[in-house]
């Protein structure tokens, strides 16, 4: 069991890791309760660690083995006993337990998990969806897509309601409705980054609806400039997210307090992607679609006021 003064040094370490990280949604934010931003930023940063050593160019060629040492240390911590066999396309890695239990995020990860009765499960998803990012690129259908979002985002929304005592089963469907909507958002907003790394999360199916090929990508990210053919896929992508977010919402009129209105910005603040998106005319390939400062505090403003 670590003093107090190593679980304060570890959780300082997690929210210092928060608070240097760009996102476009709140983390740990000011509208969370003092006590339980440094749960969230625990999270937080084993998760933003995690998302480096899969998406990190300083990590390339040690991806797997990170992520699986990773894992392994999650394993580790007290109470946490993921289910589930090793990674997908991996092989269980082979990195040195004991000199990840004692870093800082891990110290803080375990205390978390004994605090807040949190299924470590959830926190092992996401090392599932890090790992597939290292070893699938490319989605062939809704389907596939789905999957990598059950992983990669919703477990995050449900370790937030978790944090704040929310244990109802229909609030945490209408959490992985936002939640999905929000790695939608991002996977748009993001398109040419990815696909100049040769990650695409466009379903392959609905590319051949559109008549839009992997060639044709390359000459719009060259060109910056989307055709009229992908711009109708977009559109359809896009809505799609969109829709979501409508079918979530209510989460935010069935909690209260400060939850609320950090799920009201996390909410407005994806919409507000997808916003950009539109305004584009559907063609993210010509303009990456960015919230500004200003942007961002009127979104926080509106969370604020009732019915906002």
């Amino acid at each position: 069991m670590n003093s107090p003064k190593e679980l304060e040094r570890a959780y300082r370490y997690c929210l210092w890791l928060t608070a240097h990280h760009y996102e476009n949604f709140p983390v740990a934010s000011r509208l969370l309760p003092a006590t339980v931003r440094p749960h969230v930023a625990a999270i937080y940063a084993f998760a933003r660690s995690a998302d480096d050593f899969a998406d990190d160019l300083r990590y390339h060629g040690r991806s797997l083995d990170l992520l699986n040492g990773w894992r392994a240390a999650l394993q580790a911590c007290p109470l946490s006993t993921p289910k589930g066999a090793g990674p997908e396309g991996g092989q269980r890695g082979q990195a040195p337990v004991d000199r990840l239990a004692g870093h800082p995020i891990f110290v803080a990860l375990a205390q978390t998990i004994r605090e807040k009765g949190l299924p470590p499960q959830l926190l092992d998803d996401l090392l599932t969806a890090f790992i597939l990012d290292v070893t699938k690129k490319r989605y062939a259908d809704w389907e596939e897509l789905m999957h990598y979002c059950r992983h990669s985002a919703n477990p995050v929304g449900r370790l937030v309601l978790l944090l704040f005592g929310v244990r109802e089963p229909e609030l945490h469907e209408l959490s992985d409705r936002i939640c999905t909507g929000l790695q939608l958002a991002n996977h748009w907003q993001d398109l040419s980054l990815d696909w100049a790394r040769d990650m695409l999360y466009l379903p392959a199916d609905r590319m051949r609806a559109h008549g839009v090929s992997e060639q044709s990508l390359t000459e719009m990210l060259r060109d910056r400039r989307g055709s009229p053919e992908f711009r109708k896929l977009m559109k359809e992508m896009t809505q799609r997210a969109a829709e979501l977010f409508d079918r979530g919402a209510p989460l935010c009129r069935r909690v209260s307090g400060r939850l609320r209105w950090e799920l009201k910005l996390t909410l407005a603040g994806g919409r507000a992607i997808l916003k950009k998106i539109k305004g584009s005319g559907w063609d993210p390939f010509a303009r990456r679609p960015v919230l500004s400062g200003p942007e961002k505090g009127v979104l926080l403003v509106r969370s604020l006021l009732p019915g906002g």
